[in-house]
């Protein structure tokens, strides 16, 4: 069982649930986890939380039924250049932030196009997770990707929502595999994800956990039971 999922969006990221923070810390708790990371959409994504709701975050309690809360976002990448739709103001006062792509944000490119959106995007000192890069329409170079990621003190993620059968990002396991493989070659620690829009998922990781098994990737590199040092990585510039 993994204590922490970082990767879980409530109500207001516009689609999916009609579950509120307290709704996916109430469950988070039901389940056992100890950790749990609220990452809404950016701005940029239809319907999702405004200026606003994000500027709020800060203020709402750190605990609720028993789990530890941290307040994130996921952030669409809007182009090459990387930049991103949350203004640096409000991403400074969140505890973390991921970056993906989304095809209503970002016109997928070359790979080497999209592997510097990437790189450029995860310059910013808020970003600490690559979200579900393993998507097989933005397609990029891994390897690239990790030495970037370990100048930038950034990880990859291990998306649930991507390798449960019939994922609308395509057959996504051959990519998960590069991610793996360069995470190893550059002992660089990922974090599985359950990308649960809504209560239902919260701490699923059953496809996720299966594929890093399968793969014999190493625990000392997975941080969702590594409470401590996942804190320490997610508050750290």
């Amino acid at each position: 069982m993994y204590l922490s999922d970082i990767h879980t969006h409530s109500i207001a990221s516009g689609h999916g649930t009609s579950c509120t923070i307290s709704d996916m810390a109430k469950e988070a708790s039901r389940k056992g986890l100890k950790l749990l990371g609220i990452s809404d959409h950016g701005p940029g994504t239809l319907a999702s939380g405004t200026s606003s709701y994000f500027r709020s975050l800060p203020f709402c309690p750190r605990k609720r039924f028993g789990i530890e809360l941290f307040y994130g976002v996921e952030l669409n990448i809007l182009d090459t250049e990387g930049h991103i739709d949350l203004s640096d103001e409000l991403l400074n006062n969140l505890d973390y932030a991921i970056i993906s792509m989304h095809r209503q944000n970002y016109r997928s490119g070359s790979v080497s196009e999209n592997t510097q959106a990437y790189i450029n995007a995860m310059k910013h000192p808020a970003v600490k997770v690559l979200g579900h890069c393993d998507d097989s329409h933005f397609p990029v170079d891994y390897d690239a990707l990790a030495k970037a990621a370990q100048n930038e003190h950034v990880i990859f993620e291990i998306n649930e929502a991507s390798l449960t059968p019939g994922s609308y990002r395509g057959d996504t396991r051959a990519n998960a595999a590069q991610i793996l493989h360069c995470a190893l070659r550059y002992k660089l620690p990922v974090i599985l994800s359950s990308d649960s829009h809504g209560t239902g998922h919260i701490g699923d990781f059953t496809n996720a956990a299966e594929f890093v098994h399968q793969f014999m990737f190493p625990e000392s590199l997975i941080l969702n039971n590594q409470i401590p040092r996942l804190k320490v990585f997610l508050q750290t510039c």
